[in-house]
């Protein structure tokens, strides 16, 4: 292959429930352009690709051209790396199992390899953020769900169907709250963005105990936060509960798989010491003997969508190459 003809950028591409943001990087990590566009706009899946098919075309041919692409990574949350497919994600417009990738891949002529936003983002630890230089250890995706990754020996574990690491779907609670993905007491409907809001209001519900929650517009996990740092002390419970059950379920995945560290990331990780501190503390009460004060937690010190169009972009260095235009 001539010099001229080697492929030195891919495509990365993060779908989150709110935006669907996509990226051109180098093979060193830059970033050479961005750009995003709202997902719920396009509520038929089909409206959905052929717009973020022609959106990336549009941004390549604007920036170097198409004949300097590889490949293209997506991440999107309850996507399967084995399938290349989102299989019915409880928080998308789109429902059943949908063939992301290889729609994808027909229309942009280039090949398309597609994960979970939690391998997505340990991919980007792994190769830009906290976990560089690790070999095993758990990466955690604290937003509308609960997802997760884990490292072992220095390799993303997929398991049979590419569904490993579906922590937020654990049992928790016998007979708890009823999650999104229809059972119930999971880890997710208690530390998840709606689970953190619901036992606000449970909270509220409880007693009269004045709050600065109880005039707030809309309840949301950031903006309990920010009534956590005016010392509101129902608002610190909030944080308190989500943290005990946080770290009992952080405990039960590390005994089984014994991390080095437990990387956060999503948004709720920026409620930082209200959440981290009774997380830290129930972990330790729960986790095996052996491994207590042994597990480090930190909190990812990388921008959320920075590192996920990063790790979608490591995802895409791996896919074998093809193109419909050699």
């Amino acid at each position: 292959m001539g010099e001229d003809n080697i492929k030195t950028r891919v495509v990365g591409v993060d779908i989150s429930n709110e935006s669907t943001t996509y990226a051109i990087v180098d093979i060193r990590g830059n970033i050479i352009a961005e750009s995003s566009f709202v997902t719920t706009d396009y509520l038929d899946i089909n409206n959905f690709i052929s717009h973020l098919a022609d959106a990336i075309v549009e941004l390549v041919e604007a920036n170097g051209g198409y004949e300097k692409i590889r490949s293209v990574g997506i991440s999107s949350p309850s996507a399967s790396f084995i399938t290349g497919s989102i299989v019915n994600a409880p928080n998308l417009p789109w429902k059943g199992v949908i063939p992301v990738a290889a729609m994808l891949r027909d229309r942009l002529g280039l090949a398309v390899a597609m994960a979970n936003d939690a391998h997505i983002s340990a991919l980007g630890e792994h190769a830009f953020g906290s976990a560089h230089g690790m070999k095993d250890f758990i990466v955690i995706n604290l937003g509308v769900g609960l997802g997760s990754c884990f490292f072992s020996a220095g390799r993303e574990h997929q398991g049979f169907e590419g569904f490993a690491g579906e922590v937020g779907h654990t049992t928790i609670v016998e007979g708890g709250r009823r999650c999104g993905c229809g059972k119930e007491g999971c880890l997710e409907a208690y530390c998840g963005a709606k689970g953190i809001v619901r036992t606000a209001e449970e909270l509220m519900a409880e007693s009269d105990e004045p709050s600065l929650m109880r005039n707030l517009p809309k309840l949301t996990p950031r903006t309990i936060k920010e009534c956590c740092d005016q010392g509101d002390q129902m608002a610190i419970e909030v944080y308190r509960r989500t943290g005990h059950y946080f770290g009992l379920g952080l405990a039960n995945y590390a005994s089984i798989v014994n991390p080095e560290a437990i990387i956060l990331t999503g948004g709720i990780s920026h409620a930082g010491n209200w959440l981290i501190e009774p997380t830290r503390e129930s972990f330790e009460k729960h986790v095996f003997g052996n491994m207590r004060g042994r597990v480090k937690i930190y909190i990812s010190k990388l921008d959320d969508r920075e590192r996920d169009v990063l790790g979608a972009s490591a995802l895409a260095w791996e896919v074998p190459e093809y193109s419909l235009f050699k």
